[in-house]
């Protein structure tokens, strides 16, 4: 089944472009089944280009999925314009009392500062507090991850010497995981952050359970059946050009940035990158809306009873 999003969402014309089935409301007001609520808590500055990574994966499932945007209303967004946030974005307040099968909690570029100097770290709380009893299945990334993990579990981010910047192999640690059916035993993911979570923080007896690490990188991804929660700590959902414009953003800043390794061919930011990761995305997200409509309420105002 295909994905649900406005009829005029910018994402909308991409996905067409790329094959990916995106169904109109009358399309899906015919089809006898409960489409997948599914909220996007969107924190990454080009809010566009989010969007349409997240529903690329989103839609490329078998299921009928509605994809809600939700901004929080503590932080105006710089890089995105207002009439695109007021025609497709709702604040949190505005959905709190709606139910959700998933929802996803972005990463965001703030890694250095402490979570409690962040200017919207309140209303953040109140998020994950609220998923808790209004969703179902919570998928958090990068920065977004860090935040939930050290909310639910007081798990502190460290500080790196240097951005951990690239294309790195990673390895499947629990195959039986039903988030990781069909993965391989090695695969690469793209990261991107100033900040780590250190094996040794994590907490014996809370329930969690570490399914993807890298050698290079530490953990990638945490399964927390408690809080049905994942953490993902590094961008699986990243297109094959993001690393490559945030490189060339640096670069032009004058950040100091290596070249990302096992991305551009032959280490030649000239040529054009090789994505290594694409199809370990959809199978990620694929396996993680599938455990969801398994084992999701079919009553919405069942879900976190």
């Amino acid at each position: 089944m295909p994905i649900r999003i406005p009829n005029d969402l910018p994402a909308r014309a991409t996905l067409d472009a790329e094959g990916v089935m995106v169904m109109t409301e009358d399309q899906a007001a015919r089809q006898d089944i409960r489409p997948l609520q599914i909220g996007l808590l969107n924190l990454m500055p080009n809010k566009v280009r989010t969007e349409t990574q997240f529903a690329r994966l989103i839609g490329a499932t078998p299921l009928q999925v509605e994809l809600t945007l939700v901004k929080v209303g503590g932080h105006t967004p710089k890089n995105t314009p207002e009439a695109h946030m007021l025609a497709f974005y709702q604040d949190w307040e505005a959905i709190s009392e709606r139910k959700f099968d998933g929802f996803i909690v972005t990463g965001a570029p703030i890694e250095l500062l402490p979570f409690e100097d962040v200017n919207y770290w309140e209303e953040l709380t109140r998020i994950f507090d609220w998923t808790q009893t209004n969703v179902h299945s919570l998928l958090t990334i990068c920065w977004g991850a860090q935040a939930a993990l050290n909310h639910f579990h007081g798990v502190p981010k460290h500080a790196l010497e240097k951005k951990a910047f690239g294309v790195f192999r990673h390895r499947n640690l629990k195959p039986a995981s039903p988030f990781l059916r069909g993965f391989s035993d090695d695969f690469s993911i793209p990261v991107s952050r100033w900040t780590e979570v250190r094996r040794n923080d994590i907490p014996a007896n809370h329930g969690l359970e570490i399914l993807m690490d890298s050698t290079e990188t530490g953990p990638c991804l945490i399964s927390d059946e408690a809080h049905r929660a994942l953490y993902m700590f590094n961008h699986i959902e990243y297109d094959s050009l993001s690393l490559a414009e945030e490189y060339r953003r640096d670069v032009d800043a004058g950040t100091p940035i290596d070249i990302p390794p096992n991305y551009f061919p032959s280490n030649d930011p000239a040529r054009t990158p090789e994505n290594r990761w694409r199809s370990h995305a959809y199978l990620l997200f694929g396996n993680w809306i599938n455990e969801m409509y398994q084992t999701t309420p079919y009553e919405l105002e069942n879900i976190g009873g």
